[in-house]
């Protein structure tokens, strides 16, 4: 039996190999021609040492207390050259991809669907040329190039890893490069190429109460990992409380399948809030007016964020004044055009 193990990379590249039963991850990666760092292979020198995020595995008692402490093991650190998987995992490995000679993947897909369903926001649909083949953990992003040019978008995925389309929610930006092509000039059938995946913005194991967090087109990410997780909702036994904010009404999207994933989802509860005091929206102010004390759990709880750099650092400052401490707090905050994506997580 085969599992597939995530290598996400410090420079927040992500490779995906697969390890069998028996082998070791770094085996397995040498197999997959991803030289993970090593030096004795040995469970001596801790050179090949990287934290497993996700996952079952075993360590066996072949290495010395040098290489990896018994602290260390407790806090998910792990030695390549002895774990051994018995489950899927993600492995944060602490060096550039660059340095285990991994290049980033290359895609390319057929446009089947662009909407532009608000003033601002455009949902692009892509057939990828081998589905199978585009492995992703939810919420991570890609980078897209524009069709024509050499320039590259960063959009996170709103669909989830292994469908058969990918999604994109993409900020409509009046002059934009990508903005301008998708509104103008894409149609289905037009060929489009991306690289990636990318971030250190994605899903772990819900352990607790698990909060998410998404201002405007932040919402894709959320998306794929409620995706995920309403797969998954026989196994899932946490509150999972989203709160979703915009600036207007007409920047709200989405929300007929944000329904139809709470449907699937039964620990899970949402609601939509609007900046604009004009809004005809019962909840009217910013995601942190309606985090509770419930959903911060006295800081036993997981938080996600994603959503531009105000909104980012509005939460922090909230959950400061507030003294939560969550358990775990991963953001990612996008510049406010459509150049880029600046992937954070703590």
């Amino acid at each position: 039996m085969a599992y597939r193990i995530a290598l996400n990379f410090e420079d927040g590249a992500t490779r995906f190999i697969d390890c069998n039963a028996g082998e070791t991850v770094l085996d397995a990666a040498f197999r997959q021609k991803v030289n993970l760092p090593m030096d004795c292979s040995d469970g001596v020198c801790g050179t090949c040492k990287c934290r497993c995020e996700a996952g079952a595995y075993d360590l066996g008692d072949d290495y010395i207390d040098e290489a990896l402490t018994a602290d260390e093991a407790g806090e998910g650190l792990v030695l390549t050259c002895q774990m051994q998987v018995s489950s899927d995992c993600v492995i944060a490995v602490p060096v550039p991809a660059s340095a285990c000679k991994v290049r980033p993947a290359e895609y390319g897909g057929t446009v089947t669907h662009v909407d532009l369903v608000s003033d601002g926001t455009i949902i692009l649909n892509l057939r990828p040329d081998d589905p199978a083949a585009l492995a992703f953990l939810p919420g991570q992003y890609v980078n897209l190039t524009v069709p024509g040019t050499g320039e590259t978008r960063s959009y996170s995925f709103s669909s989830k890893p292994g469908a058969d389309e990918a999604s994109f929610l993409i900020r409509n930006v009046p002059g934009g490069r990508m903005s301008e092509w998708l509104t103008t000039r894409a149609e289905p059938g037009a060929r489009m190429t991306f690289v990636g995946p990318q971030g250190s913005f994605f899903l772990r194991d819900v352990d607790r109460p698990t909060v998410l967090l998404a201002g405007g087109t932040g919402l894709a990410p959320i998306l794929s990992m409620l995706e995920v997780l309403a797969d998954e909702a026989d196994e899932v036994d946490q509150p999972i409380h989203l709160i979703y904010g915009v600036s207007r009404d007409g920047d709200i999207v989405e929300t007929d399948r944000i329904a139809a994933l709470a449907a699937r989802l039964p620990t899970m509860s949402w609601e939509v809030c609007v900046s604009d005091p004009q809004s005809a929206q019962p909840l009217k102010g910013h995601v942190t007016d309606f985090l509770t004390d419930e959903h911060l759990n006295a800081g036993e709880c997981d938080i996600y964020l994603c959503g531009p750099p105000p909104m980012v650092e509005a939460v922090r400052v909230f959950l400061r004044e507030r003294g939560v401490d969550p358990r775990h707090f991963h953001y990612e905050k996008f510049a406010p055009t459509e150049t880029a994506i600046t992937a954070v997580a703590a």
